[in-house]
């Protein structure tokens, strides 16, 4: 009986302890690491509620965290959950992301496993795009595994591309995200603690981190990229993670398709080396390989070494190139239970489309990835993994009147009807 009391006594104290913190950040003033972790640990454990825990994110998004601050939240955040537990270099990717059709994670995966490495993907579902990774491979096959499977099959595949929102890897960050997801948003600290505490929960030693930057994207300045990118580094460096960061610009998607079911075609396009593939969104994914596969083979560990003259990124194209990427991702496809035999062709989409005109002559000189999310999420996505919209311009190409700009995919005609209304008010491309 005195222990169950203790307990109470212990939890109400953490409570308040949390609740004070929240008062505290909102009046910008710093927290210590014993009042985050009672924050992190009530978030995580879901005995905040709702209204607080959005009061939390609130006065993070408001006032912004110092980097020791930073460090406490990612360690308490990391602690307060489990942890995988696999041995020697284990390498990771993750995108500050914000863009909608550039699923590079899931052509990376496959190539660096295949140059032997262990790559335990956690990914998210949508948070401010019409798709996640995750949303995206469960087209190809389910994603929500316990952990000791997802060790046992990185031990046996060297790859895996799963969702982590139920494993329990900084689980106050899954909660958090479920505040989040109805506005769309997240503050750039809570994306740098977001990341680094699932990249320290899954082992990481080895990280390639995507910071794109756009007008229409999470991060919309150089500078303010830079300054995220620092704090990344202080982080990893705190956490013995070795990291690489590539910063880029980011003016429309990468990739053709927009919404799960397209974003998986172009994927396996990529992997297929279909002519049709996206070469943008190919160009991309070899690059962040090629940096991930220097950083992983950087310390002479683990047996591996590159060709001598050649690159990370040479070695990723070869990959490609050779078909051992296409058969590394039909090996974790199968061990996660999806069909192996699954190909761009076979992958469905909705059956009700439309083909959108250019209603004017001109060149294309600009692409709205907010209002591109827009119109994917009225046609369904991310739940009706068959909605989308599939990208036939770009940016700088000229067009006549009644071209084909984009094609619109549902599962369902009225959400179809409400985009195609919808879009002449809330235009995606902008011609001059």
């Amino acid at each position: 009986m005195k222990k169950i009391k203790d307990v109470n006594v212990t939890r109400s104290f953490n409570n308040y302890q949390a609740v004070s913190a929240i008062k505290k950040k909102l009046l910008g003033k710093r927290l210590n690491y014993q009042e985050i972790f009672s924050l992190m640990d009530e978030v995580a454990h879901e005995r905040l509620g709702p209204i607080l825990t959005t009061y939390f994110v609130a006065a993070g998004f408001k006032e912004g965290f110092t980097k020791t601050e930073l460090f406490y939240l990612t360690k308490a955040m990391a602690d307060t959950g489990q942890k995988l537990n696999l041995k020697g270099t284990v390498a990771d990717k993750h995108s500050t992301g914000g863009l909608a059709g550039t699923r590079t994670t899931m052509i990376l995966v496959p190539i660096v496993a295949s140059a032997g490495f262990k790559i335990p993907k956690n990914s998210s579902r949508a948070i401010t795009t019409p798709a996640g990774t995750a949303d995206t491979m469960e087209v190809l096959a389910p994603v929500t595994f316990p952990l000791k499977k997802i060790e046992q099959m990185v031990n046996k595949t060297g790859g895996v591309i799963v969702w982590g929102g139920h494993l329990g890897l900084a689980p106050a960050d899954d909660v958090i995200i479920q505040v989040e997801t109805p506005l769309s948003f997240e503050s750039f600290d809570k994306i740098i603690v977001s990341i680094m505490a699932k990249k320290i929960a899954s082992g990481a030693t080895h990280l390639v981190l995507d910071i794109p930057v756009g007008p229409t994207v999470k991060i919309n300045h150089f500078k303010d990229a830079e300054l995220i990118a620092d704090k990344f580094k202080f982080l990893a460096k705190r956490f013995k993670i070795k990291v690489t960061v590539d910063i880029n610009q980011a003016l429309e998607p990468a990739g053709h398709g927009v919404g799960p079911a397209l974003e998986a075609r172009d994927v396996l396009k990529v992997l297929e080396q279909r002519p049709d593939r996206p070469f943008m969104l190919e160009a991309k994914a070899l690059r962040l390989a090629g940096k991930l596969l220097d950083l992983c083979l950087s310390n002479g560990k683990n047996g591996k070494k590159k060709p001598a003259g050649s690159s990370g990124e040479e070695m990723a194209v070869k990959i490609l190139k050779s078909g051992k990427a296409l058969k590394k991702m039909r090996e974790i496809i199968k061990i996660q239970g999806g069909n192996s035999q699954i190909s761009s062709e076979s992958v469905k989409l909705g059956q009700y489309r439309f083909d959108v005109p250019s209603i004017t002559k001109g060149t294309i000189t600009g692409f709205n990835n907010n209002d591109l999310t827009v119109i994917a999420k009225i046609l369904g996505c991310p739940q009706d993994k068959t909605a989308g919209i599939y990208l036939n311009r770009r940016i700088d190409e000229k067009v006549d009147k009644n071209d084909i700009l984009c094609i619109l995919y549902s599962g369902d005609k009225w959400r179809l009807e409400e985009a195609k209304d919808t879009l002449l008010n809330v235009p995606i491309y902008r011609i001059e």
